[in-house]
């Protein structure tokens, strides 16, 4: 565990040090931080582990420092709108992933890459999105991270030039569930579910306001927890379009059990089972409920709905379906880009992620009478 109790301005502090900058755009991030650091300071984490969190609370600062520093010296990309961003949504593990990295193979769309969030000043250019040299440094690095734990893309299929989740940026703002993935953090938890996110999206949007500053588009955005917050997500963007995925949810629960499993071994030396088989269906759980509040509130029509077990058998088809529901025009360049991306990348290329329920003390019983309202209003293939 931390020597003593973390304490938030020791981390802004080592921030300002790192960068040479002492503004930012607001404190709406004090709150989560200060939360977050409460509950860690609690955990048993083992000594030589904590500065794999203590770090990257720096770096969440660091970058919002850097962006806020870009932003004052070119204060006009603020009046710049964010026009029909994509919104891609659902519980954890249910094809967010694979559906964001297909509309990132359109060359006709803009999606935020997991380099130019981690390191977004200064912002790409539409001619340096993809061979930007920060973007070759971190493609470099993980070739080599590959060869040394091939099992890690079992798990999450990602790369420095693939789109990631707003979630990377988004917990600049310290509301954010990866957070909340680093142990067993329950007050951690709680607050992320009862808190106003507006901060957080107004952050969101400033955000991908810089990185549009050379290189604009149409965005496309991803990550499974906007679910939980689709009328905040919407004051922002009135004219967002919101699309849903889904899958047997059984299955979905079982996987994020061991995706959480494996985040946890990493953060705190073992995984906490017994906390892990309690969260993760109960997170499941309300963002079922939340999304299909939202949609009761919002309107049947207002959600696109897409199928994972169509985006495995028909991708193509399944996306030109979509298109259609979007109001987009499926062309030509992004059939051939989303067919190439799908040829590079065939289900298993780096083995079959593989879990059970019953490790958990999970039964497909118990998980179906949990999420009977979700079964009974949708048709979800069933996986086994």
């Amino acid at each position: 565990m931390p020597a003593a109790p973390l304490v938030a301005d020791q981390f802004i502090e080592e921030a300002q040090r790192a960068t040479g900058l002492e503004r930012f755009d607001s404190e709406s991030f004090r709150e989560g931080l200060e939360v977050f650091l409460a509950d860690f300071s609690k955990l048993d984490t083992p000594q030589e582990l904590v500065p794999l969190t203590t770090g990257a609370l720096v770096e969440a600062l660091a970058v919002r420092l850097k962006v806020t520093d870009y932003l004052e010296r070119r204060p006009e990309l603020l009046k710049r709108p964010i026009e029909r961003p994509v919104f891609v949504f659902g519980t954890p593990r249910t094809g967010t992933t694979l559906l964001s990295n297909l509309l990132a193979a359109d060359p006709g769309r803009r999606s935020a890459l997991t380099w130019e969030i981690d390191d977004p000043v200064p912002p790409p250019t539409t001619a340096t999105l993809y061979n930007d040299p920060r973007a070759l440094k971190r493609l470099e690095q993980e070739k080599a991270l590959l060869a040394a734990h091939p099992e890690a893309g079992k798990y999450y299929r990602n790369s420095a030039v693939y789109p990631n989740e707003c979630i990377f940026f988004m917990q600049s703002d310290f509301k954010a569930l990866v957070w909340e993935s680093r142990g067993k953090l329950p007050n951690y938890r709680d607050f992320m579910f009862e808190t106003d996110m507006k901060s957080t999206y107004a952050y969101h949007k400033r955000f991908l306001q810089l990185l549009q500053a050379d290189a604009p588009g149409v965005w496309n955005l991803k990550m499974p927890s906007h679910g939980l917050w689709l009328e905040t997500l919407l004051e922002t963007y009135p004219d967002a379009r919101l699309v849903w995925t889904h899958r047997d949810p059984l299955t979905a629960a079982g996987s994020f059990c061991s995706l959480i499993t494996m985040g946890m071994s990493r953060f705190q030396g073992r995984p906490d089972i017994e906390w892990i088989a309690e969260n993760m269906p109960w997170q499941e759980e309300q963002h079922l409920n939340r999304i299909m509040d939202a949609r009761d509130r919002l309107g049947e029509d207002r959600i696109i709905d897409v199928h994972y077990a169509d985006m495995i058998r028909e991708p193509i088809a399944t996306m030109r379906t979509l298109y259609a529901a979007l109001g987009d025009e499926y062309t030509e360049a992004a059939q051939a880009g989303q067919q190439t991306w799908l040829d590079d990348n065939p289900q298993g290329k780096f083995g079959k992620h593989e879990y059970k329920l019953g490790q958990y003390g999970l039964t497909p019983e118990g998980l179906r009478a949990r999420f009977e309202r979700y079964l009974s209003r949708y048709e979800v293939e069933a996986e086994g």
